[in-house]
């Protein structure tokens, strides 16, 4: 395995841990100082025309997001893909528990850290975006 390869396998796994413990400082540890992240969250969360949040706002964002999750944000999931440069993985709507918010993660990953942070929606995820307006 490759060194880009092992960093992808355990950001994903740090990531995950991160999220279900609602770790921040763990969280933002795995971002480069000037990453960004990309989601319709962005937008409801912090109430900005964009969709994106970048450098030190990562802070107040992920903040948001640790505080305001609801029951459908799970974290079922099988496996990833990466080639050491970008890692992806779903939660795809249909768990062993139910229907849960589904989601497509993207992350650009360059010298160990988070450098770009996609995440995309599916139609479940976003009823449960309006359904919280």
């Amino acid at each position: 395995m490759t060194e880009a390869n092992k960093d992808a396998e355990r950001i994903y796994k740090l990531w995950d841990q991160a999220l279900g413990d609602k770790d921040l400082e763990a969280a933002l540890a795995l971002y480069a100082p000037d990453a960004s992240i990309e989601s319709p969250l962005v937008q409801h969360l912090m109430q900005s025309k964009d969709g994106i949040v970048q450098g030190r706002a990562l802070r107040e964002f992920i903040t948001r997001v640790f505080r305001t999750n609801p029951p459908q944000r799970r974290r079922f999931k099988q496996g990833f893909f990466s080639d050491g440069r970008i890692l992806t993985w779903e939660y795809p709507r249909q768990s062993p528990d139910g229907d849960q918010m589904d989601l497509v993660e993207v992350m650009e990953i360059k010298d160990g850290l988070i450098q770009r942070h996609r995440v995309y929606w599916g139609w479940y995820a976003l009823n449960v975006l309006r359904a919280n307006d």
